[in-house]
């Protein structure tokens, strides 16, 4: 992984983008980062130009040689310098500017955990198999945990030094689950708020197919079965 060299965000706030292959969305995405914040593109092997497309347009890039969602969160996390942490998926399907009243609250002490719960805005934005997916997972994590959440979206806000205290070693797409997982083990405030969902640009390379899916479904359950700490 090599290390970004650009300067902090003077607002305090960092945003994770996690990329593969997405040129087509990354204009877009990084026209919605709010005034003052940092986006950090992670590129996990694109072969499209993202990330010179991502540096063109003032991102800061860093390159993750592991291929899997939570290698290149992670990487996005361990190379963030702010007090605050987004995550924002790349691909245009949501807004980042959604994450400033998540980082007030946050900043606010009203919540350790701010999650975006998605509403799609058309009936192709979020394929049937993966919202049942998300559905059977959130009930899992409710019995887990406690937690009465209705999604595991990849919007989200938090600190930053609480975050790399979780000390989350997921690197597939079990991540986001294990980062929420181990914040209500560690007695955290997890908050939900709706956000639009809407169609991504490009190709989903996760949740946009059955094995997609299922794979994440099962990487996810060998989260769940982690013993809470003791």
């Amino acid at each position: 992984m090599r290390t970004p060299s650009s300067p902090p965000s003077p607002e305090g706030v960092d945003v994770v983008l996690p990329c593969l292959n997405e040129a087509g969305a990354l204009p877009w995405v990084l026209s919605r980062i709010p005034p003052g914040w940092r986006a950090i593109v992670v590129d996990n092997g694109s072969t499209d130009g993202s990330a010179d497309i991502a540096r063109d347009l003032g991102a800061t890039v860093v390159h993750e040689a592991r291929r899997g969602f939570g290698a290149a969160c992670h990487a996005g996390l361990t190379a963030a310098t702010a007090p605050y942490v987004c995550f924002c998926d790349c691909d245009a399907s949501l807004d980042p500017a959604l994450l400033v009243p998540f980082v007030r609250e946050v900043r606010a002490g009203e919540a350790d955990l701010v999650l975006g719960r998605r509403r799609p805005q058309s009936r192709d934005a979020w394929p049937a198999h993966a919202r049942v997916g998300n559905l059977a997972l959130s009930r899992m994590l409710r019995r887990r945990t406690g937690l009465r959440l209705h999604d595991l979206g990849p919007l989200r806000a938090a600190r930053r030094e609480a975050l790399l205290a979780l000390a989350l070693t997921d690197r597939r797409s079990g991540y986001p689950l294990q980062m929420v997982v181990r914040a209500a083990d560690a007695g955290w405030r997890v908050t939900e708020h709706d956000v639009p969902y809407r169609p991504r640009t490009g190709t989903s390379k996760v949740t946009g197919t059955w094995r997609g899916t299922w794979q994440a479904v099962r990487d996810m359950s060998r989260v769940l079965a982690e013993p809470p700490p003791t």
